[in-house]
C-alpha cells in the first residue's frame, strides 16, 4: 500500500530530489536545502520508516523506496527530476534510474554501493554482527525488530549488477569523500561503467555532506548548473 512520505521543500526551478542515508531523515542534508533552494526546488524526502514517514506494511527494500519516490513524484506532480541520493539514498536513486529513468534528469550518487561487498570490511563487519543479534531479538522486542529491518537493508542490498548499471544513460556524478566506508575500487567501478559520469572526490569520510558542505556543495552545484 502507498504511503505519504514526509518531506521539506524550498526554493522554485527544476526539482531537486534528497535522499537521505539508512537511519536518517532529511535533516542531514541541513547544509544543502537553503544553499541549492537558491537556484532549485529543494525537496528533501523521509524515506518510508524514517523521520517523519510512517513504516507502512510493506516490504522494508530499497526495490520498495524506489517504488515510494515514484509514488510521491507522481502525487505531487513531478515528471522528472534531478536526484542527490546518499548512501542508501543513492541505492534507492540507482534502483529509481533503472526503472523510471525519463523521470531523472541529473543523478549524483554520493557514496552509493552495488551490493553488500562495496563497504569496506571494517565498517560491514560490525553491522553484520549487529544484524545477527537484532534479528535473534526480533521476535520479541520492537526496538530489536525495527534495528533489524535497518541493518538489514545494508547487510541483504542493495543487489545491482554491472550489466543493470551500464543501463543508466542520464548524466550522472559520483562523489565520495577520500576516507570514504565504501572501497575506493567499488566507486572506481561505478564510474567506469556509466555511460556519462563524473568522478569526485571530496576531502573526509561518509559524511562530507554533512561535514564538509563547502567543497561538497560547490562541486554539486556545478555539476547540476552546467549545461550538457
Amino acid at each position: 500500500m502507498d504511503i505519504k512520505l514526509n518531506y521539506i521543500e524550498k526554493g522554485s526551478g527544476e526539482p531537486l530530489i534528497l535522499l537521505h542515508g539508512n537511519g536518517e531523515d532529511n535533516s542531514y542534508f541541513k547544509h544543502q536545502i537553503d544553499e541549492f533552494s537558491q537556484q532549485f526546488r529543494v525537496i528533501a524526502i523521509d524515506t518510508r520508516g524514517h523521520g517523519l514517514s510512517p513504516r507502512g506494511n510493506a516490504p522494508f527494500t530499497i526495490t520498495r523506496f524506489a517504488e515510494d519516490l515514484h509514488f510521491f513524484m507522481e502525487d505531487n506532480n513531478i515528471s522528472k527530476a534531478n536526484i542527490l541520493g546518499f548512501s542508501d539514498g543513492g541505492n534507492i536513486a540507482l534502483a529509481f534510474v533503472l526503472k523510471y529513468p525519463l523521470m531523472v534528469d541529473k543523478l549524483i550518487l554520493n557514496g552509493a554501493n552495488l551490493n553488500p561487498s562495496g563497504v569496506k570490511k571494517s565498517v560491514q563487519l560490525p553491522i553484520e554482527i549487529g544484524y545477527k543479534i537484532a534479528k535473534i531479538f526480533s521476535k520479541k522486542n520492537a526496538n530489536a525488530m525495527k534495528n533489524a529491518e535497518m541493518l538489514g537493508l545494508m547487510v541483504n542490498e542493495p543487489n545491482i549488477s554491472v550489466s543493470e548499471l551500464q543501463k543508466v544513460k542520464n548524466k550522472t556524478l559520483v562523489i565520495v569523500g577520500t576516507k570514504d566506508m565504501i572501497k575506493k575500487s567499488h566507486t572506481q567501478l561505478i564510474y567506469d561503467n556509466l555511460h556519462n559520469a563524473e568522478l569526485a572526490f571530496i576531502d573526509g569520510d561518509h559524511f562530507i555532506a554533512n561535514k564538509n558542505p563547502e567543497a561538497f556543495n560547490l562541486r554539486v552545484r556545478n555539476f547540476l548548473l552546467l549545461k550538457s
